[in-house]
């Protein structure tokens, strides 16, 4: 593969193609993937390209699609698992956190294994379609955990993580497949763990991930404000965190999982315990309402982060 040009999920679609061209050890499996192409049609085209024995449809069963990719990996394949909604990626919570993330640690295997989905609100789905359940993953040991928030990392990571030895999950922002678009002469590359300053800026900066990031960047615009996409949650990359933290010495974190508990208070710790003497102002968070994910758009808008709610939250940060 060399020219590209498309959107988000374009490029996830594009990132599995050529997994499986390069390596016949890849596979698919998961809900409607094969010939209906998946819920989001991330998928599409993969059957006919490279048969059912690597393309699987499977039962509406997330502990059976989990235990069969961490069958398939422990035998050598390199399976990537689509869940349709990643909110119902912790039915297969145990399969994932007590044995995949663990197999390596307890009598040596590793588990190549990736599980991938599309997660997030801002379409309506309501309550059980749009929640941003990454953080009842993070923390795992020895389970990664990525979301990708640009079309390029939609690719990139998706590679990286088919490549690596270790579990991955793969949180996909439904909200960016047909929103955004990019293009590319050669394929972007990418590794796990490392975080992208995706705007330069010294008076603070927003620490962020996924779709947020769109909202940080267009609420920063105007402003002296950095901008750093995770693009990792699990390991950080404490290293350029704590570099950007001390420079800019006020920090913002933005997320669209929940305020309270969520990702978001994780990283405000870490930041308060590690940048103390560098910071000028508290660590201030973003995150959604402690709220089920309301299906009318009115109230879904007011209980997601904003660009206003942002732009308010950063000029008191930066008054202080």
């Amino acid at each position: 593969m060399t020219a590209f040009s498309g959107t988000y999920v374009e490029a996830i679609r594009q990132a599995l193609h050529d997994a499986m061209e390069a390596d016949p050890r890849v596979c698919c499996l998961g809900e409607d993937i094969g010939a209906y192409g998946g819920a989001f049609r991330a998928t599409e085209g993969l059957l006919a390209r490279f048969g059912p024995e690597r393309v699987i449809d499977t039962p509406i069963a997330e502990q059976a699609i989990a235990g069969s990719a961490i069958g398939l990996a422990l035998m050598g394949q390199r399976p990537v698992a689509e869940f349709q909604f990643m909110d119902f990626a912790l039915l297969a919570a145990d399969l994932m956190v007590n044995f995949a993330a663990k197999a390596h640690w307890r009598w040596g295997p590793t588990v190549p294994a990736v599980f991938r989905g599309p997660s997030g609100g801002g379409n309506g789905g309501g309550p059980f379609h749009s929640q941003n359940p990454e953080g009842h993953f993070l923390g795992s040991p020895g389970l990664k955990v990525i979301a990708p928030g640009t079309v390029r990392d939609a690719y990139a990571l998706l590679r990286a993580a088919i490549e690596d030895p270790d579990p991955v999950m793969v949180f996909e922002h439904k909200h960016l497949y047909r929103r955004l678009r990019d293009q590319w002469d050669e394929p972007p590359t990418a590794r796990l763990g490392e975080a992208a300053l995706r705007k330069d800026g010294a008076a603070a900066c927003i620490i962020t991930y996924g779709a947020a990031q769109q909202v940080a960047l267009a609420a920063v615009a105007d402003l002296d404000v950095a901008v750093l996409d995770l693009r990792t949650l699990w390991p950080l990359d404490d290293e350029t965190i704590t570099a950007l933290a001390r420079r800019t010495h006020r920090v913002l974190v933005l997320t669209e999982a929940s305020r309270t508990y969520g990702p978001g208070a994780e990283l405000a710790a870490r930041i308060g315990e590690t940048c103390f003497p560098w910071l000028d102002a508290p660590v201030l968070r973003v995150g959604a309402a402690d709220t089920p994910t309301p299906a009318s758009p009115p109230l879904e808008a007011a209980a997601l982060p904003s660009v206003e709610r942002v732009r308010s939250e950063l000029d008191r940060l930066l008054a202080w």
